[in-house]
């Protein structure tokens, strides 16, 4: 059997890796454990109570956090005319049709997510299908829109998607080990209410599984689904 190193053996002991925390304790302890010489990406593995086989139960949307990711995300839009200048004045690292469009097909692939303008998806989706796979622009993750300026923006200040993977778990970023409790919390929380929302009607039973946060280089920290609130909202 695999031994873990003596610093991994440190960790597990500022916490207790078998019991289950609120958010904030949670919290409180990833960042313990965030310990590499950077700074570490706070994850999030939900396990959903849903078939991902059936397309009645799908789990994907976006959510915006409030604090960001801590990431610089790199955005490429395929658009033209006013609405490519619009994506260029929102941030958009590359811009371009059909010259986009070729240079992806050449092998260019320096970005983390795509958008696109309705009209260009025909264009995109015939020839970059294969190529940008789960980096397709979809309507699902607000990455296909006219409003393509906004979608940048949000994309740049923090929004990040989430969705059910083959096994019935959601795997997303939270932010990074500097942010501080109180932030990371809320992301956190914002993560799993936006979950929360999503539920298929068709889903039975328990919902949420189970909840683990993790660093990049550390063990996880296990969150109590049962102590999880939903923000309620305002009409």
């Amino acid at each position: 059997m695999k031994q873990h190193g003596k610093r991994y053996r440190e960790i597990l002991k500022t916490y207790d890796p078998a019991k289950f925390y609120d958010v904030n304790e949670a919290t409180a302890n990833i960042k313990k454990t965030a310990r590499a010489k950077f700074d570490e990406t706070i994850e999030i593995h939900v396990r959903l109570g849903v078939d991902p086989k059936k397309s009645d139960q799908n789990v994907r949307g976006t959510v915006l956090l409030p604090h960001g990711t801590g990431r610089t995300v790199r955005v490429i839009a395929f658009a033209k005319g006013d609405k490519a200048k619009e994506a260029e004045a929102a941030g958009a690292d590359v811009v371009g049709d059909q010259d986009l469009i070729d240079r992806v097909k050449a092998g260019f692939a320096d970005f983390d997510v795509t958008v696109a303008t309705p009209d260009m998806m025909g264009a995109v989706g015939s020839n970059l299908g294969r190529i940008l796979a789960q980096k397709m622009p979809n309507p699902k993750a607000g990455t296909v829109t006219p409003n393509i300026g906004a979608a940048i923006r949000d994309i740049k200040a923090g929004k990040v998607e989430y969705r059910l993977d083959k096994t019935g778990i959601v795997h997303t970023i939270v932010g990074k080990a500097s942010f501080d409790e109180a932030k990371l919390s809320e992301n956190i929380s914002t993560l799993l209410d936006a979950l929360v929302r999503a539920k298929p009607s068709a889903a039975k039973g328990t919902y949420v599984r189970s909840v683990t946060l993790s660093s990049t280089m550390g063990p996880g920290v296990k969150v109590d689904p049962n102590r999880i609130k939903v923000v309620p909202t305002t009409s």
